[in-house]
């Protein structure tokens, strides 16, 4: 099963921009994830599984390195990349 989902991420400190680029780089750094950002959030497009398991992990990562912070997420089952509709 595909999985598509929309994430943003909102450290709730002052100095937010290192905090974000890290979470966006970590996601990046996974090769079996199609993973899209733009200016407002981050677009992650694989197989259900592992874009769970990964949001998992990189969330925990960024809360044990940068403190809180709240991540709001979208969540629809499908694949719903832009190369997958141009395909």
């Amino acid at each position: 099963m595909k999985l598509s989902v929309e994430i943003s991420m909102y450290p709730l400190k002052d100095t937010y921009i290192p905090a974000i680029q890290d979470f966006i780089d970590r996601l990046n750094s996974h090769a079996n994830l199609q993973v899209l950002t733009n200016t407002m959030s981050t677009q992650i497009f694989g197989d259900y599984e592992v874009v769970m398991d990964v949001i998992k992990q990189e969330m925990r990562k960024s809360y044990e390195q940068f403190g809180r912070a709240i991540f709001v997420c979208k969540f629809i089952d499908g694949d719903l990349s832009p190369a997958a509709h141009h395909a």
